[in-house]
């Protein structure tokens, strides 16, 4: 199921940036350009923007449905379980570090200098 939706989802997206490309371009972008066009006329919608635009919903549905899969395939397990279902805490032995890491135990001179 969840590679039909992929499969669904790379065709939406190609679809997508295709017609995109095919759009022809309003010329406002960036503010340059433009035409006789005033501030708030728009062109009335044409097929291929509304095609577009069932694309575009067609393509949120898909990614939404993929988290939905992808988040009941992983709900309650995890990648240590998936390897080995060991666990990794008890296989791999602490280090024993002895009292190296504390200072010895008569330091003749300060560590800092003082301020005489």
């Amino acid at each position: 199921m969840e590679n039909v939706v992929l499969i669904i989802h790379l065709i939406l997206a190609l679809s997508l940036i295709g017609t995109v490309l095919l759009q022809r371009s309003e010329g406002g972008g960036l503010g340059m350009g433009g035409g006789g066009s005033t501030a708030n006329s728009r062109p009335p919608a044409s097929a291929i923007s509304k095609f577009t635009w069932m694309l575009a919903v067609a393509f949120i549905a898909t990614s939404i449905t993929l988290t939905l899969i992808a988040a009941g395939n992983t709900a309650g397990s995890s990648v240590a379980d998936r390897v080995g279902g060991a666990d990794l805490r008890e296989t791999v032995p602490a280090p024993d570090l002895g009292d190296s890491l504390l200072p010895p135990p008569s330091v003749e001179e300060p560590l800092l200098p003082s301020g005489d």
